[in-house]
């Protein structure tokens, strides 16, 4: 008979335990006595003798005069089980028959019955299987447990909030509307199929929920390529894979530990696979910014290198819905479903001079400031030669280029203070002295007329004015000489 925890429980409640395995042999135990009952009427005696034979599955592995050794180590055996194990439900997995006979001598019992009984008796635990690629992968208690388990296995990459929302949507068919920074789950799978099966096992292979969903986590080892990366050594990568240098030279067998290896080399390693993934499919809904367009225009009025924005960039706005899949919580496909423009970029347009500024001069001054008069000329003055003339009480402070040129200086210089020189490439050199400040730069490009610096008094100056000289050729030339 098969002794399970919950039917020994209910035999030992009988008055008499011996009389338990009679329901298995009770029409050989009653042929027997009454052969014996008619041999000992026939000579008159009367000594009649039960013994109790011993069989685990079909195998004979002893006789005892008394079940009760025999019950009883079956009944402990069990009891120290739940002990162990308090939450399975737990069974003797060998059919274990105890079967009487009534003998006339008695005979002598096996004192290794209980020994070999204990070799022989298997406790298994009754149990679930979660069954992966037609193999048992793990097992644990309930079917309940077995739920929960897959249940955890989904949700370390999908938030549980979302998971159940997502059971409540199949449940209810759910209409898919999503507002803006919404996202719903639309399918959710496995890349195997995870079959529950009833099961009977040794109650240590038995797991909790996490410790089963971390075993289907570390799967299995399977062989992979490596790339070998800057810094690598065969010690290294097998360190780092959890290897010993013998087992991955085992792997690559072109190798050995003498070998040279490159970067972008490609080396067999193992890894864990998982034994299942989770696939994940996910619908959301969000709002961008379109990129604003820019249009550069050309104006041949304007100087060269000069630009101005007539019109201001503006983004615009666009609802998106992607549909996003991901494997173990990493997205390997996302994909557009629905595009639409709230609001059209505005471009953003730029205007930029094309017109070339002239460098070599015409050799015709003009007035190098805005109004104003000489407050000195060239000659001596004070005991000294003074080299240009001065001007003073413009009607602003702008300087101005008195020709097309080249700047060949611009900064300070002694009692000039500021000065700008400019180069008019055609022998000709003007320079402008005691400026507040300058707006041109070396080797700058300017025209006749455009404004170089401020009217100042830096250096040795006894006002705000303008001191400007004149060369031709290298030679110093009165300035009233050239301008108009």
């Amino acid at each position: 008979m098969v002794l399970t925890k919950g039917n020994l429980q209910s035999y030992s409640r009988l008055p008499a335990k011996r009389m338990i395995q009679t329901c298995f042999t009770l029409l050989f135990f009653v042929i027997s006595l009454v052969a014996v009952s008619t041999v000992a009427k026939a000579d008159g005696k009367s000594n009649v003798y039960t013994i109790y034979h011993i069989y685990v599955g079909d195998k004979h592995i002893g006789t005892l005069q008394d079940d009760e050794p025999v019950l009883s180590y079956i009944e402990e055996t069990l009891k120290e089980y739940e002990k162990e194990y308090p939450d399975l439900s737990l069974q003797i997995d060998e059919n274990i028959k105890v079967i009487p006979e009534m003998v006339f001598n008695e005979e002598k019992e096996d004192e290794d019955v209980l020994s070999s009984l204990e070799d022989k008796m298997i406790v298994q635990a009754e149990a679930i299987a979660l069954v992966i690629d037609d193999q048992p992968a793990v097992y644990v208690a309930t079917i309940e447990e077995a739920e929960k388990a897959i249940e955890k296995l989904v949700t370390q990459y999908v938030d549980k909030e979302a998971y159940e929302h997502f059971q409540m949507m199949v449940e209810e068919d759910e209409d898919l509307t999503l507002k803006v920074g919404e996202e719903k789950i639309t399918n959710l799978s496995l890349t195997e199929e995870v079959i529950e099966e009833e099961s009977v096992v040794l109650p240590e292979e038995v797991l909790s929920v996490e410790d089963a969903v971390l075993k289907i986590n570390k799967g299995v080892l399977k062989e992979q390529p490596y790339i070998v990366k800057e810094g690598d050594v065969l010690s290294s990568i097998a360190n780092n894979h959890d290897l010993t240098t013998a087992k991955l030279l085992e792997l690559n067998k072109e190798l050995d530990v003498d070998s040279v290896i490159r970067v972008g080399q490609e080396i067999q390693v193992t890894v864990y696979e998982p034994l299942v993934k989770v696939l994940t499919t996910k619908v959301e809904k969000v709002e961008e910014e379109i990129p604003y367009q820019t249009e550069v225009k050309e104006d041949d009025s304007m100087w060269k290198g000069d630009q101005k924005v007539t019109q201001q960039g503006q983004t615009g706005i666009q609802l998106l819905e992607y549909e996003i899949t991901e494997q173990d919580g990493n997205v390997i496909q996302r994909k557009v479903l629905l595009e639409e423009v709230t609001k059209e970029p505005v471009k953003k347009i730029i205007v930029k001079g094309t017109k070339e500024m002239p460098s070599r001069g015409s050799g015709s001054l003009g007035w190098p400031a805005v109004g104003g008069y000489i407050s000195s000329y060239q000659g001596n003055r004070w005991g000294r030669f003074h080299r240009g003339i001065d001007i003073a009480r413009p009607n602003n402070y702008n300087i101005l280029a008195a020709d097309n040129g080249t700047i060949s200086f611009a900064g300070s210089q002694g009692g000039y203070g500021n000065l700008v020189r400019i180069n008019h490439n055609n022998g000709m050199e003007t320079l402008y002295a005691h400026l507040d400040s300058i707006d041109v730069k070396v080797g700058q490009t300017v025209a006749k007329g455009q404004k170089i610096g401020v009217m100042g008094q830096t250096g040795h100056s006894t006002g705000i004015h303008l001191h400007f000289e004149v060369y031709e050729n290298g030679q110093l030339k009165n300035p009233m000489d050239y301008l108009k």
